[in-house]
């Protein structure tokens, strides 16, 4: 059990969607992690509750960091599963109830303070907006002098603010909107620019505008398909638009006849008509505040009005940012030639002009990316500050062992093979990760390191996420260190796994601690307290994103500083090998070994079925096998998906009744699905029904179809995973692609796995489309949270990251005076347990 079975303790206001999940974890952690909170397991709230979250605007990277945790959840044992909903809950508890970003906690007597001055400041000392005219070229503006008093109280409770009681209190909350620093960082989500307005008549096609008029007329219809249409005529004397709203008839009982809005959108044309469909829109007063202006457009809640909200937060970014105190030394804010921190937050919030906002912009996502480069670099400074033992072997030794293999490594193999080589003979704790795409040979890379180190007599561990993939590694390294070599014995080869026999684990925990063994391959079950190492020197983790922080933490604490590589088939785009994975030294094998064959891929419209099961009857009869991938494990009401279940049933009845067919999915025992992977495997079977379950590592050189249902349900990631299960031998290989509807044909993701086999041009593509989800697995939480920052973003991440090495350099503890507040903002950040160096 832990703390969010009691959310009365927890100062948090969330939105409907993150209360189910409360819901789901609390009852999953009563029921200790059976995973029958849900009939059918954690697995089966996904859609349903992602669809519901996007409704309730959470954020992508929080509901992509539930995704990622949640589809793998019934692989884990009940330790493991604690560890991931303490952590998903620790995640959505700092996304929607930490402090602000750019200031420290304040201990709670100098909050109560600072709450006490800032109601008397706020009632006494009216703020006095100074919105510019609207201007083409902003004049050189004179720099605003920092006023007298206290800094800002970024700590302060709302309530301090004339108008928001209890109950408008509540309602901000809701927002993540707790004190005066979260309406600081409350960002608008757009703007409307009424410095810069267009007349009706000025008007062009497929053009984003804000427009200004008087209503002319209002009704309602109702179409053949019983939706209703609210239709709005607005005049601003120059010509008349007419605006519809789908399924909104309510509106017309607010936009009445001859009142003033604004309506923001993309121009349609309908009839030969400009029109403007489902536009965002407000009514106008005669304010400056809200006219005149670029306008900022903020997120709501229910019963929150963009007047009221701009209102208050007008009068807070006018006397409180001004206050803000500016963390970044000078040298930093003139070599990148940043905005003074006071002013971006006044001008995100109310730009005097185009440029002077993407200046605030610019700004405040350069602080997100700096404090994250601070703390990777931080992070990666005090693993490197650490001793290790030394260990190298002669050329002859190295050109000896790849004699023995029956293929030449490529030139991107031996450069990995010279990075491994580097690290273990410095003298400090290797902390490399080895990403190359799905066959670029990564496995006789790590082989070849467990040979240096176990060529000294010391102890090497390597840690897979399931047991067919542990299972797997231990056939090629027996075969790799001791049948073509005579680095070990097979003896000194074990591996450890959840269905090993008892006996035998015990057995090989002895070993371990007597130093017999010198490498031990398998899953979660090394990670147990009874198995204890001689001498641990090497930790290296496949598919290193399928492990939590704790769990590479208590490998690599089996051993005393242990050289540590971890592998990803997953390629990592650049951005993100410089931030979330900015503590790690980098080695990327983008080259396929020669005689791979591209696999083919193509898109199938749904009704075009027959030709892939065709297809599956000619490579099996050949003397091939296939996979056949579905979003689903059954088919639901609710969702029109096909489903890994019925049509199992359907292949073996109906249409491949002389082929061996096999099911697998995530529902079923974990020695159940041992069993049908090694029937595969074994060639026992012809087709392998799955879900997603098969997408990492399983190695079927034999497998030269890939068919995947519902192709448009999953991510390019996921679908270049799927589609690597393929081509893993001598014959050429098909992947085929099936939407679910006919329109998705045009599906980008699947378009973009038919221009390119590269994963790495794959992984790009993902990023831009899904954001970071899908690659964080449980590196720091930090990178799903940037609210300005683009992750995509690599010259400001390489800009921020150059920024950041020098200050540490000059200053590695943050120690002088002039960083004395960045010190505080990293230690809040980066406190203990937050980060994660490995």
């Amino acid at each position: 059990m832990f703390y969010f079975l009691y959310p009365d303790k927890i100062n948090l206001i969330m939105k409907p969607s993150i209360n189910k999940l409360q819901k789901f974890f609390t009852l999953e952690a009563e029921r200790n992690y059976d995973n029958k909170a849900v009939m059918g397991g954690l697995i089966n709230i996904l859609d349903p509750w992602e669809a519901e979250a996007r409704e309730d605007e959470v954020p992508e990277a929080i509901i992509q960091l539930v995704r990622s945790r949640l589809k793998d959840y019934q692989r884990l044992n009940e330790s493991s599963r604690h560890d991931i909903l303490k952590g998903l809950w620790d995640r959505i508890r700092k996304e929607f109830g930490r402090p602000v970003q750019g200031t420290a906690p304040l201990p709670k007597k100098e909050i109560e303070k600072k709450t006490e001055r800032a109601k008397a400041e706020v009632k006494t000392e009216t703020p006095h907006p100074t919105p510019a005219p609207p201007i083409k070229k902003p004049a050189a503006k004179k720099k605003r002098v920092k006023p007298e008093g206290p800094p800002a109280a970024f700590d302060a409770d709302v309530s301090v603010l004339d108008g928001v009681g209890p109950k408008n209190k509540e309602k901000l909350e809701k927002l993540g909107i707790f004190s005066l620093g979260d309406m600081l960082y409350h960002y608008p989500r757009r703007y409307n620019d009424f410095s810069q307005l267009k007349t009706i008549n000025r008007l062009q096609y497929n053009e984003e505008v804000t427009v200004i008029g008087v209503v002319q007329a209002t009704n309602v219809r109702s179409t053949r398909g019983n939706t209703k249409l609210a239709e709005v005529a607005i005049t601003d004397g120059t010509g008349t638009l007419r605006i519809t709203f789908f399924n909104q008839p309510y509106i017309t009982n607010t936009i009445k006849k001859g009142e003033s809005i604004a309506v923001s959108g993309k121009i349609d044309r309908y009839l030969g008509r400009l029109v403007m469909n489902n536009p965002e829109w407000e009514m106008l007063d005669q304010e400056n505040l809200h006219t005149n202006r670029i306008t900022p457009v903020y997120p709501l809640t229910a019963n929150i009005t963009q007047k009221w909200l701009r209102t208050k937060m007008n009068k807070v970014v006018n006397y409180w940012a001004l206050r803000v105190r500016e963390p970044l030394p000078k040298k930093v804010l003139d070599s990148s030639s940043l905005m003074d921190l006071p002013e971006a937050l006044l001008q995100v919030h109310f730009p005097d002009s185009i440029q002077e906002l993407e200046s605030a912009k610019y700004r405040l996502a350069f602080d997100e990316i700096f404090y994250l480069q601070l703390g990777v670099l931080q992070q990666k400074r005090k693993w490197m500050e650490r001793q290790a033992a030394s260990y190298s072997v002669s050329d002859e030794w190295i050109e000896t062992q790849i004699s023995k293999l029956p293929y030449e490594l490529t030139n991107a193999q031996k450069k990995a093979l010279n990075d491994l080589q580097t690290d273990l003979k410095s003298g400090k704790p290797m902390n490399r990760l080895l990403q190359g795409d799905v066959g670029s040979g990564k496995t006789i890379i790590a082989a070849l390191g467990i040979g240096i180190v176990t060529n000294s007599g010391v102890q090497t561990a390597l840690l897979a996420p399931t047991s067919v993939l542990a299972e797997q590694h231990y056939k090629s390294m027996l075969m790799t260190l001791s049948e073509n070599s005579d680095i070990l014995k097979p003896e000194q080869i074990k591996l450890l796994i959840g269905s090993t026999p008892e006996s035998e684990k015990k057995e090989i925990r002895e070993s371990l601690k007597t130093g017999r063994i010198k490498l031990v391959i398998g899953t979660h079950a090394l990670l147990e307290g009874p198995v204890e190492f001689e001498n641990l020197q090497l930790a290296i983790i496949d598919e290193q994103h399928r492990f939590g922080v704790e769990q590479r933490s208590i490998l690599r604490a089996k051993g005393n500083n242990p050289h540590l590589l971890v592998m990803t088939a997953t390629p990592i785009p650049r951005s993100l090998s410089l931030t979330v994975f900015g503590d790690l030294d980098l080695t990327v094998m983008d080259e396929m070994p020669p005689g791979r064959q591209e696999i083919g891929t193509y898109i199938l419209f749904p009704k075009e079925r027959e030709r892939a099961y065709r297809l599956i009857k000619k490579e099996v009869d050949a003397g091939g096998q296939a996979f056949v991938i579905y979003p689903l494990v059954e088919e639901s009401e609710k969702s029109q998906s096909k489903a890994a279940v019925e049509d199992h049933a359907k292949f073996q009845k109906e249409i491949f009744p002389d082929l061996r067919i096999g099911l697998l999915h995530g529902r079923m025992k974990a020695n159940d699905k041992e069993e049908v992977m090694a029937k595969f495997r074994d060639k026992q079977l012809d087709v392998l029904v799955s879900t997603s379950v098969i997408e990492v590592g399983v190695d079927i050189p034999n497998a030269t179809v890939m068919v995947i249902e519902g192709a448009n349900r999953f991510g390019l990631a996921q679908l270049h995973q799927f589609r690597g299960r393929v081509g893993r031998g001598e014959k050429k290989s098909f992947c085929l692609l099936i939407p679910e509807k006919s329109d998705d044909i045009e599906n980008e993701r699947l378009k973009a796995m038919t221009d390119t086999n590269d994963g790495f041009v794959l992984a790009e593509r993902d990023l831009e489309q899904r954001g970071p989800g899908e690659f964080l697995g449980s590196r720091q939480s930090g990178f799903g949270s940037l609210k300005m920052a683009s992750i995509t973003d690599v010259k400001l991440i390489e800009n921020a990251r150059t920024e950041a090495s020098q200050l540490l350099g000059s200053d590695p503890e943050l120690s002088l005076p002039e960083h004395k507040l960045l010190a505080e903002i990293m230690d809040y950040h980066w406190h203990k347990g937050e980060g994660d160096i490995s």
